[in-house]
């Protein structure tokens, strides 16, 4: 099940790094592999590309 609409991840990427994005489903959110970090998705597929929302990656 995608996150969000059609088209639009392909066209976003991360504020910190410019880096492409993955989606993950749990917990809905969008991940850097390179800032090793994860923006959350909010209901409705909306994502806060906040860097202070972004919350790092468990190794």
């Amino acid at each position: 099940m995608a996150l969000l609409p059609d088209g639009l991840l392909e066209i976003m990427q991360c504020p910190k790094c410019a880096g492409s994005l993955a989606e993950r489903e749990e917990p809905p959110s969008l991940v850097c592999s390179l800032c090793r970090i994860a923006y959350p998705v909010e209901e409705g597929g909306i994502p806060v590309m906040l860097e202070e929302a972004a919350k790092p990656l468990d190794d």
